[in-house]
């Protein structure tokens, strides 16, 4: 396994257990941070054992966003590429998440700004603690969103919504963000990690493929046609068919006993 600096990284029981590991910095996501998260994700998309994923932050904040101090300490000239850079390993990280078939459970143990507001946006499941706040501010600096936020949000909770947030740089609370769609479930601030692992687990027991089928299908429906959509969901429920878990699931509901899944 890649060795990392800046990200924990442990695989126990068919769940990869990922926590962004600068606290000193609440997080913030630098250059070196940003590549062990693209080499986490590819990790996890590449290795069928992994059936879900947990992303959370070591300390009290989950993530406070790109690291100003590293861009501050950027000639201006090249700081263009400096973000680049950063964007082209986080984005990548993103993407992979999101195309694989393990879920992607995000703990939100403490307040999220910034590209700790993307990471949590572009969670399959997201739980937070009851005193997280979150915040785009990327305007607030004079930058504009990264991390996919501009993505999820508006399907997430609309398009007149996100512009508030992204404009005004407005604070929102954990319930708040939850009755939005942000957020799946809100839980008190010491049951964050706990509830999230269990969910974890919970996934990784179940038909992995199935749920790679469900993530696509949802990403893809946004820009699809209603038959565009039908044809997608035909070409997917054959093909996850062919799988064992498929065959298994069909045999234990027949045989009315709870179904044992492999992942493949």
């Amino acid at each position: 396994m890649t060795d990392f600096r800046h990200l924990i990284v442990e695989v126990r029981d068919h769940v990869a257990y990922l926590t962004l590991n600068r606290p000193e910095a609440a997080n913030a996501i630098n250059l070196e941070l940003a590549r062990e998260l693209e080499q986490a994700a590819l990790m996890c998309d590449q290795d069928r054992a992994i059936r879900a994923v947990m992303l959370t932050g070591a300390g009290r904040l989950f993530c406070g966003g790109g690291d100003l101090r590293s861009f501050a300490a950027c000639a201006p000239a090249d700081l263009p590429g400096l973000l680049k850079q950063v964007t082209f390993h986080l984005h990548r990280a993103v993407y992979l998440f999101a195309r694989a078939d393990a879920p992607l459970v995000i703990a939100v143990n403490g307040n999220a700004g910034g590209a700790g507001m993307s990471l949590a946006a572009a969670g399959d499941l997201v739980i937070a603690g009851e005193s997280t706040r979150f915040t785009l501010a990327y305007t607030r600096v004079g930058l504009s969103p990264d991390g996919s936020s501009t993505y999820f949000l508006p399907r997430l909770i609309g398009l007149r919504r996100t512009m508030e947030l992204a404009l005004t740089n407005r604070t929102i609370t954990a319930h708040e963000a939850a009755s939005w769609g942000i957020v799946t479930r809100v839980v008190p601030d010491s049951e964050v990690v706990v509830q999230a692992q269990n969910l974890a687990v919970e996934l990784a027991a179940g038909a992995t493929r199935s749920y790679g089928a469900v993530k696509r299908l949802l990403y893809a429906s946004a820009n699809a046609t209603l038959a565009e959509q039908m044809e997608h969901e035909t070409e997917a429920i054959a093909e996850v068919s062919r799988s064992e878990d498929s065959r298994e699931g069909i045999a234990a509901f027949l045989a009315k006993r709870p179904p044992v899944f492999k992942g493949c």
